[in-house]
C-alpha cells in the first residue's frame, strides 16, 4: 500500500521530533563525578573561597567532606570538587553576627561557643557554675540571636587544669606535659606547651625533684591564646620528634597539620596516658576562670589535671597541646586545644 501525504508528513514529523529529543539529550549530558573526593584542606578553601555563602565543614561517617552551603550555584562548586553539598538557611555571616553577640554580651566564666556547621548554629556551652543571673545573661543573648544560637550543659566545670606527651615540672611546683619538639630554621631546639604552663615559671624541669633542668621558658601567651615555647638548655642534643604513647612506643611527628570537624584524633598526656576521640568544633571560644581563649579546636576527648600542654595529634601530623576542658576519664568529658600551627607561626618554628 503506497503512503499518502499525510502519513509521510506524519512519519517526518516523528523523525524531526525523534531528532530533536536525541539531539537534546547528546547536548547535555550528566555532570561528571570528580575523580576523586575533597581532602579537608581543599574542603576548608573551598569555604573561605565562597564567604558568606558557605557555613562550614565536616567529615561525615563515612570519611566524605560535607560543606554547608547557602544556594544551589554553590552547592554546584562543592559537587564538582568532590565534596558533599548542604543547603542550609544561615551564611557565614549570620553565623559571625551570633558570636559576636555573644562575645558582646555572656563572656561568662564557664562557657564556651563554636559553630556546628551540621546543624547550621552556633552552640553555647554552660557548665554547672554558670547559675542564676549568669545562665540568664547567656539566655538573654542567645535569645537575641533568633534561633542561630543553642544552649547545652557541659558536664563538670571548665578549667585549664588539665595537661599530653611526658611530664614537665615547673621550678618552684607545677606540673604539665610537654606538647612538641620543634626548631628553628637555624637549628634551636624548644618544645611547645599551653601558655597557661609557661605563664607560671620560666625553669622547666624533666623529673619532680627539679634537679634536671630541660629549658628557660622563650615565650608565653595566655589568655587570648595558649602557647607557650621553652628552649632547650642543652643544645648539643638531638630532641626526638615523637610523643609517647604510654605502651613503651612512640609515634613520629613529622608534619604539622590542621584538624577538621569530624576527624579521628589521640591526645597523650603525663595523667591519663593515651587516649582518643573526634574532634567536635573549631575555632571555639573557651571562658576560663583565669580568662579567655579563642580559636581552639574542641573534643570528645578526655582529660584530666596534669594532662595541661599535651600532644594532640593524627597519625604523624601534630594537631594541638592541650589547653582545658571539663569532665574526666571514667565518666568522660570534652577537652579544647591551642592549634599546633597558630604557635608554630607565632614562634617561627617547625616540627621536623
Amino acid at each position: 500500500m503506497r503512503p499518502t501525504r499525510s502519513s509521510l508528513r506524519r512519519a517526518a514529523a516523528i523523525a524531526v521530533a525523534g531528532t530533536l529529543v536525541t539531539g537534546s539529550l547528546l547536548g547535555a549530558p550528566a555532570q561528571a563525578a570528580p575523580a576523586t573526593s575533597a581532602s579537608p584542606d581543599a574542603a576548608a578553601a573551598l569555604v573561605t573561597k565562597l564567604g558568606d555563602r558557605a557555613a562550614g565543614t565536616y567529615a561525615d561517617a563515612s570519611g566524605k567532606m560535607v560543606i554547608a552551603v547557602t544556594d544551589a550555584a554553590a552547592a554546584r562548586q562543592v559537587r564538582a570538587a568532590g565534596a558533599t553539598a548542604k543547603l542550609v538557611t544561615r551564611g557565614a555571616d549570620r553565623l559571625k553576627a551570633a558570636t559576636d553577640e555573644l562575645e558582646r554580651s555572656a563572656k561568662v566564666p564557664g562557657t564556651a561557643w563554636w559553630v556546628d556547621p551540621a546543624t547550621n548554629q552556633v552552640v553555647v556551652s554552660v557548665d554547672s557554675t554558670v547559675t542564676g543571673a549568669k545562665l540568664e545573661q547567656v539566655k538573654a543573648a542567645a535569645a537575641r540571636t533568633g534561633g542561630t544560637v543553642r544552649i547545652e550543659a557541659e558536664s563538670g566545670v571548665l578549667s585549664t587544669r588539665i595537661s599530653g606527651g611526658n611530664a614537665i615540672y615547673a621550678a618552684g611546683g607545677g606540673r604539665c606535659s610537654l606538647g612538641f619538639n620543634v626548631r628553628s630554621s637555624s637549628g634551636v631546639y624548644y618544645f611547645l606547651t599551653a601558655g597557661h604552663c609557661t605563664n607560671i615559671a620560666s625553669n622547666w624541669y624533666s623529673n619532680s625533684g627539679q634537679t634536671s633542668l630541660l629549658g628557660t621558658r622563650a615565650g608565653s601567651t595566655f589568655p587570648g591564646r595558649d602557647y607557650g615555647i621553652v628552649k632547650y638548655s642543652n643544645q648539643s642534643s638531638v630532641q626526638p620528634s615523637n610523643v609517647y604513647l604510654y605502651n613503651g612506643s612512640y609515634q613520629k611527628i613529622s608534619s604539622a597539620g590542621s584538624a577538621y570537624v569530624g576527624q579521628t584524633v589521640n591526645r597523650s598526656g603525663s595523667t591519663t596516658g593515651l587516649r582518643s576521640g573526634s574532634v567536635n568544633a573549631l575555632n571555639a571560644t573557651v571562658n576560663y576562670a583565669e580568662g579567655s581563649v579563642s580559636g581552639l579546636i574542641r573534643t570528645n576527648v578526655c582529660a584530666e589535671p596534669g594532662d595541661s600542654g599535651g600532644s594532640l595529634f593524627a597519625g604523624s601530623a601534630a594537631l594541638g597541646m592541650t589547653s582545658g576542658g571539663s569532665g574526666n576519664c571514667t565518666s568522660g568529658g570534652t577537652t579544647y586545644f591551642q592549634p599546633v600551627t597558630t604557635a608554630l607561626s607565632a614562634y617561627g618554628v617547625s616540627v621536623y
